[in-house]
C-alpha cells in the first residue's frame, strides 16, 4: 500500500506502517498524525498538526475569552485584573498569527486564482477584528485610558477556534471512513507460509512479501496477500472482502485476494501485488480520491462566502465613507469596523463540514461507502436508474436447467469440456457450470491459455484443442449454424444460453437459469414512486431479459449489450438532457459506471468496481440504493438549511450595521449583532445534528 508499513496489533502490512489507528493513504495521510487535507487554495493541511494547532489555539483562547467583553457587552463570568488588558493582547497576537496561519495560506491560494471564498472572508474578518482591537489597546493604554473604543479580541478568539473546529469536523468524517479501512485490513493475518528457493516453507511476515514469490495457503487460513493460484483447487469465502456471500471455486490460475478465506483444499498462490496493487490499497486509493472531490454543496459554500466577501467589503467601505463625513473618521471607522466582524462566518463555516460529518457517519453505518460527493448533489436531478441485471436484479447464481449436445460428445464430456474451459473463470455462469460437474464427480482440467472476452464469453485450450464458449449473438455475428428454434424455447423460459464452439461447429449448449432478488421487485416500485424511471440493461439474450423486465413489472430493457453498448446507452440517454445513475457489479459495467452521473457498485469486489464507481453498496443489498436516495436528498435539504442560516442573517445584519437606518433612529449594535451572529452558530449545529436516514417502510 504506497510503500508503507501497516502495523496493528503487531501486523506489519504491505510496508505500511499502522500503529493504532494510523494509516498513511498513498499521497493523503491518515492518522492522529499524519493525513493532509486541502484548506483552500490549494494548501495542504497536515491532520496530526492541524489537530495540535487547535487544540493550542484553544487553549489560547480561553484565557481571552475570560478576560474580553464580547462586542462591548461584559459577561457574567469575564475576569479583570491590573495588566488583564495587556494578557489579552499578546495572547491574541500568539493567537492570530499561529490560529490564523492555515487561513492566511488558504486566503493567499484564492486570491492568486482570482476567487476568493471562504478562506479569504475568514482572513478578513479575523484580521479587521485584531488590527483593530490593538488599535483600540493602543488608544486605552497609551493615549486615553477613558476612551470607549471598542475591541474585538473576543470576537478574533471565538472565529478562528471555531474555523478550526469546522475543518477538523471534516477531516474527522475522513478519519471516520480510516477506521474502516483499518479493520479491513486487519483481515490480513500476521505471517505467511513462504516457499524458499530449497522447496521448503518458513513463515515470514506478510509485509515481507515481494511479486512472484509462492505462498502455501492452508485449509482454513486467510490469503495472505493478492495472488493467483499456481496448484491446488479449494472453494474461498470472500465475503468479508468482497460483500459476496458465496463461496468462490478457485483453481490454478484462478486469482485470489488477501484477506479473503481459504476453504477446505490447500492452495500455492504466487504473489502478485505488495505495496501498491492490492485489493486493499484500491479501497484506501478511493477513500483518498474522495476527499479531494469538492460537491456542488461545497462550491456553494464558497459562493456563499464570495459574496458576504464583496458585499461586507463594499457596505464596510460605503459606512466608512458616508459615516466620516456625517460623524468623522473615529465614528466611521467603527462602523466599517463593526460591519466586517459581523460578516464573520462563525456559521457558515461550519454550515457544510458537520451536515457532511453526520452524513458520513450516517451512511457508514449503514453500508454506503460515498466515493464523490457530488453524486449526492446530483441526486436530486435523477431522472434515470440504469441497472444490471446479472447480480443486480439477479442474485447472479447460475444453476444448470439443460445441456444439449449438437453433435457426438455425450453429455457428460460435454460438461466436462464446458467446466474445462470455465474453470479459472469467475463469472457466475461459469461458476455454475463448475459447481454443477463437481456435484457429477467429475475431475476437472483446467484449460490453458484461458481468455475472457468481455459481454461474449471464455476462450481457452484443453487436450491441445481450441474451444469458445459463446452466446447466441457472436454465433449470429460470425455465421455460425445453430438451431434457432431451440434457442427461442429454452431462452424464453428465462434461460441463459452458452455454446460450447471448435473449429465453427457448435458441439453443445448449457441452459442455466439465474434468480430474482427478493428484493428487485421492491426497488423497482420504490424508484418509480420517486418519479424515477428504472431500465434494466445486460449482455444477456432478448428472450431471458424480457421475463426478467416481466417479472419486474415490465420495466424498460435493453439487452444484447456488449460494456461499450451499455456506455452508449447512458451517453445517449445523458445527451439527451437527463440525469441517469447507472448500478451494477463493476466489472462489465466499469464504462457505464464512469460515464453515468451516478455511479453505483454492488458490492466491492474488484479493483473496477472501486475505479469506476461514484458509491459502493458495500452490503450487495440493491435496496440500500434508496437508502442513499433518501440520504442524499436529506443531505442536500439540511447542506441548503445551514447554508442560509449561515449566511442570511448577514442580508439584515450588515446594512443595518452600516446605519443605514439611522435616519429613523435605527443602528444594530455590535452586540444585538453579535447575539444574532452566535444564534446562527448554534442553529447549524443544531441542525445539523438532526440529519437523519428515514427508510422506506
Amino acid at each position: 500500500m504506497k510503500g508503507m508499513d501497516m502495523k496493528s496489533d503487531g501486523k506489519d502490512m504491505h510496508g505500511m506502517q499502522m500503529n493504532h489507528g494510523s494509516m498513511n493513504m498513498g499521497g493523503m495521510n491518515m492518522s492522529p498524525g499524519s493525513m493532509e487535507m486541502d484548506m483552500g487554495g490549494g494548501h495542504m493541511m497536515n491532520m496530526g498538526n492541524f489537530k495540535r494547532r487547535f487544540w493550542i489555539s484553544l487553549i489560547l483562547a480561553i484565557p481571552i475569552l475570560l478576560l474580553s467583553p464580547f462586542m462591548g457587552i461584559v459577561l457574567p463570568f469575564q475576569i479583570t485584573f491590573p495588566g488583564s488588558n495587556w494578557v489579552v493582547m499578546i495572547l491574541s497576537t500568539i493567537l492570530f498569527f499561529y490560529g490564523g496561519e492555515p487561513f492566511f495560506s488558504g486566503a493567499k491560494g484564492e486570491l492568486k486564482s482570482h476567487a476568493p471564498a471562504m478562506m479569504t472572508l475568514i482572513t478578513m474578518g479575523i484580521s479587521v477584528a485584531y488590527l483593530y482591537s490593538l488599535y483600540s489597546f493602543v488608544i486605552k493604554t497609551f493615549i486615553n485610558p477613558q476612551a470607549h473604543v471598542m475591541d474585538f479580541f473576543w470576537e478574533l478568539a471565538s472565529l478562528i477556534v471555531i474555523m478550526l473546529l469546522g475543518h477538523w469536523i471534516e477531516m474527522s468524517a475522513v478519519m471516520n471512513a480510516g477506521n474502516a479501512l483499518q479493520k479491513m485490513a486487519a483481515l490480513l493475518p500476521d505471517s505467511a507460509h513462504l516457499v524458499t528457493a530449497e522447496g521448503q516453507t518458513k513463515d515470514v511476515p506478510v509485509g515481507q512479501l515481494q511479486k512472484e514469490q509462492i505462498v502455501v495457503v492452508q485449509p482454513g487460513e486467510k490469503i495472505p496477500t493478492d495472488g493467483v493460484v499456481v496448484s491446488g483447487a479449494s472453494d474461498v469465502n470472500e465475503a468479508l472482502v468482497t460483500g459476496e456471500a458465496k463461496a468462490v471455486a478457485k483453481n490454478k490460475g484462478s486469482k485470489v485476494i488477501g484477506g479473503s478465506v481459504n476453504g477446505d483444499g490447500s492452495l500455492r498462490v504466487q504473489v502478485t501485488a505488495t505495496s501498491s496493487d492490492g485489493y486493499l490499497s484500491q479501497v484506501i486509493n478511493l477513500v483518498q480520491q474522495a476527499q479531494k472531490e469538492k460537491s456542488k454543496a461545497e462550491t456553494l459554500a464558497n459562493k456563499v462566502a464570495r459574496w458576504l466577501f464583496y458585499a461586507a467589503l463594499s457596505i464596510g467601505i460605503l459606512a466608512l465613507v458616508v459615516w466620516t463625513i456625517i460623524s468623522g473618521l473615529s465614528v466611521g471607522l467603527q462602523r466599517m469596523v463593526t460591519v466586517l466582524v459581523i460578516a464573520c462566518p462563525h456559521a457558515l463555516g461550519l454550515a457544510v463540514p458537520l451536515v457532511i460529518a453526520r452524513s458520513t457517519s450516517i451512511a457508514a453505518q449503514n453500508g454506503l461507502l460515498i466515493r464523490n460527493r457530488q453524486a449526492i448533489e446530483e441526486v436530486n436531478k435523477l431522472d434515470y436508474v440504469f441497472m444490471d441485471k446479472t447480480g443486480t436484479l439477479t442474485q447472479g447464481v447460475f444453476q444448470l436447467n439443460d445441456l444439449v449436445s449438437t453433435s457426438d460428445l455425450p453429455k457428460t464430456d460435454l460438461l466436462n469440456l464446458f467446466a474445462d474451459v470455465q474453470a479459472n473463470s469467475s463469472h457466475p455462469l461459469a461458476v455454475g457450470v463448475v459447481n454443477e460437474a463437481k456435484k457429477q464427480g467429475l475431475t476437472i482440467d483446467p484449460a490453458t491459455d484461458m481468455q475472457a472476452i468481455q459481454g461474449v464469453g471464455v476462450t481457452g485450450t484443453v487436450n491441445g484443442k481450441f474451444y469458445q464458449i459463446v452466446s447466441a449473438k457472436y454465433l449470429d455475428q460470425h455465421q455460425i449454424a445453430y438451431d434457432h428454434d431451440q434457442f427461442a424455447k429454452l431462452a424464453g423460459a428465462g434461460n441463459s444460453i452458452s455454446y460450447l464452439v471448435q473449429d465453427d461447429n457448435v458441439l453443445g449448449l448449457t441452459a442455466q437459469g439465474d434468480v430474482l432478488r427478493p428484493e428487485s421487485k421492491r426497488l423497482i416500485s420504490q424508484l418509480q414512486r420517486m418519479h424515477i424511471k428504472p431500465v434494466m440493461l445486460t449482455g444477456d439474450n432478448d428472450l431471458s431479459a424480457k421475463r426478467v423486465a416481466h417479472e419486474l413489472g415490465d420495466i424498460e430493457y435493453h439487452a444484447e449489450l456488449l460494456p461499450a453498448d451499455k456506455e452508449k446507452v447512458v451517453a445517449k440517454t445523458e445527451a439527451a438532457g437527463n440525469h441517469v445513475m447507472m448500478v451494477g457489479d463493476g466489472i462489465n459495467d466499469a464504462p457505464s459506471l464512469s460515464r453515468a452521473n451516478i455511479g453505483v457498485a454492488i458490492g466491492a469486489g474488484t479493483d473496477v468496481a472501486i475505479d469506476s464507481a461514484d458509491v459502493v453498496l458495500v452490503r450487495s443489498d440493491p435496496e440500500d440504493i434508496i437508502n442513499f436516495l433518501n440520504l442524499a436528498k436529506a443531505t442536500n435539504r439540511k447542506m441548503v438549511e445551514n447554508l442560509w442560516w449561515g449566511a442570511g442573517y448577514n442580508i439584515i445584519a450588515m446594512p443595518l450595521a452600516a446605519g443605514i437606518l439611522a435616519p429613523i433612529g435605527i443602528i444594530l449594535s455590535p452586540a444585538v449583532g453579535a447575539i444574532i451572529m452566535s444564534l446562527s452558530t448554534v442553529i447549524v449545529a443544531v441542525n445539523a445534528l438532526t440529519l437523519h436516514l428515514k427508510k422506506e417502510d
